[in-house]
């Protein structure tokens, strides 16, 4: 699986005669599972038109102020960039990034790009001159400060048959380019352990306990420990997920399964996520066949509590940086805290669950990490966004504690 895959790309294409390069590129994301929306400028659409850009992404292609149905409700420029993972413009012309640098908003790419939060890049194409132009590269320079990642361009010969700087990149670096803005290396060869998704307790051989739990949250955090350049350790219960590309996945299936198998391999992990909603009760005495129901009027079933995986993991000598979560459906902020001391955490996650707008399974996460002496509120959003900031705040308390540990005493 690509590390494209699942992520969320606005390609926008401005008028010039590199477009046609735009439609390949569409063609590589869409094949590495990426989800791409295209937003053409009016010149653009001279070049390539939006029935290209649809039948290869299979989305309809969003022209100037129009709203496109990528979420419920419609898109204007404002939700595309709440949307987007990150927004990539090729080709980028001369004109398009002069008006971008000096904050004008004339069409939907323009106002898309002044609105977004997330990584910009530019792919830029144009004519020799008009790149080695003092007013280029001030606009250029200009976009750098503020953020923007500039791919390209590469030397050669150009369609006006001219022959220099200004040809926009192939199709295949530029792919290369855009996976690298998620590849942030601040976890780089750092081993890390994470476990997701859902136990399940047998009650006899064709039932058992379990709960809601999908594994997306424990999934996307461990693809986004992999953007951080992390040696990734997945111990996951049963989901219908696609494992990180990258990770070495342990399948297990009871609470028990993942004790052994999270104790096994912990003291060898610097970081640890207990993402997994493990269950809390099993069944003392499985059935040994089924159950039948007409045997049993009242099943009375006699629970017994499972092993606590995270208290165990944070109490092993030279444990992991060991990070909690906390699902709750009242008093979120308070258990939160209490089981980060009584367990001796570094960091907990405290998350709500329950009613229509939380729950187990659902795309968006809503994240408030706690930890001795303080807390963030990550705010809400997709799951995969909320695992990137997760991340990199955990990696930065990481190499914090590290970085003291390390220091030499006075």
């Amino acid at each position: 699986m690509s590390s494209m895959a699942g992520k969320q790309v606005v390609l926008g294409v401005t008028g010039g005669i590199a477009a046609y390069k735009s439609a390949e590129l569409l063609r590589l994301l869409v094949r590495d599972g990426a989800h791409v929306q295209v937003v053409l400028t009016r010149a653009a659409a001279q070049f390539v038109g939006p029935r290209t850009y649809q039948a290869l992404s299979g989305r309809r292609v969003a022209m100037e102020t129009d709203a496109v149905s990528v979420e419920p409700g419609g898109m204007d420029h404002i939700a595309l960039a709440h949307w987007a993972d990150v927004v990539l413009v090729a080709p980028a012309t001369a004109d398009f990034m002069a008006r971008l640098a000096h904050g004008l908003a004339g069409d939907l790419l323009s106002s898309l790009c002044l609105a977004l939060e997330k990584p910009l890049a530019l792919a830029p194409a144009m004519n020799r001159a008009m790149w080695e132009h003092p007013a280029t590269r001030a606009n250029l320079a200009l976009l750098r400060e503020r953020g923007a990642a500039v791919f390209g361009p590469e030397d050669g010969a150009q369609a006006c048959g001219d022959q220099g700087p200004g040809r926009m990149l192939e199709v295949a670096e530029l792919r290369r380019c855009l996976e690298s803005l998620f590849h942030t290396g601040v976890l780089r060869s750092v081993p890390v352990l994470v476990s997701a998704g859902p136990t399940r307790e047998a009650l006899d051989p064709v039932r058992y306990l379990g709960n809601y739990s999908s594994g997306r949250m424990g999934y996307a955090v461990a693809g986004a420990a992999l953007e951080a350049g992390a040696q990734v350790t997945l111990i996951s219960g049963p989901v219908s997920l696609e494992t990180p590309a990258g990770a070495r996945c342990v399948s297990v299936r009871s609470a028990a399964e993942m004790r052994d198998a999270v104790l096994a391999v912990a003291p060898v992990h610097r970081i640890f996520f207990s993402v997994a909603a493990v269950s809390d009760y099993r069944c003392d005495t499985p059935a040994p066949r089924k159950i039948r129901k007409e045997e049993h009027e009242v099943l009375q079933l006699r629970l017994i509590r499972n092993p606590d995986i995270l208290a165990e993991v944070s109490g092993i000598p030279e444990a992991p940086f060991t990070v909690g979560f906390a699902a709750e459906t009242e008093g979120l902020l308070e258990h939160a805290r209490a089981k980060l001391l009584a367990k001796g955490l570094d960091l907990i996650v405290a998350n709500p669950v329950g009613g229509a707008e939380y729950g187990f399974g659902r795309r968006h996460g809503d994240l408030t990490l706690l930890w001795e002496g303080g807390s963030l509120v990550l705010g809400r959003d997709r799951k995969e966004l909320m695992a990137r900031r997760l991340v990199r705040e955990v990696a930065r308390r990481y190499l914090e504690r590290e970085t003291a540990d390390a220091a030499p005493a006075h």
